[in-house]
């Protein structure tokens, strides 16, 4: 995104799903690319259209016209879209706190004895 310091944007589940077929390409791509990745039921050709013109318009994309076809291109990338998600779910949800963060997942997932090891360890390193 141009203005990275400020927040990025949280995207509709909708637009996150095209977002998700648009990082795969990892590219240019034009509509009929994402489109075609999609499964059956495939949404209209128009309606995916659209909302790559609206994640154009928000600088999630950015796009080059060559007469009457637009290419366009990934402006954010998963990693930095998971970040800032993540970060605003921190700051919104346990007050910034990660320790505050695990001990939700703790109490409310059942993290396994492994999953609670690889976090130690992950932690440990840092």
């Amino acid at each position: 995104m141009d203005n990275r310091k400020q927040k990025m944007q949280e995207l509709t589940k909708v637009e996150l799903d095209i977002m998700q077929y648009i990082w795969r390409l990892d590219g240019d791509f034009i509509v009929r690319d994402v489109h075609d990745m999609m499964p059956e039921p495939k949404p209209a050709y128009n309606t995916v259209s659209t909302m790559v013109r609206i994640l154009d318009s928000k600088g999630f994309l950015t796009h080059k016209a060559y007469g009457h076809t637009n290419v366009y291109r990934a402006a954010v990338t998963k990693d930095e879209y998971t970040g800032s998600f993540m970060q605003g779910v921190l700051n919104s949800f346990f007050d910034g706190s990660v320790s505050r963060l695990v001990t939700f997942f703790s109490d409310n997932r059942k993290l396994s004895v492994k999953e609670a090891d690889e976090i130690l360890d992950m932690l440990n390193r840092k």
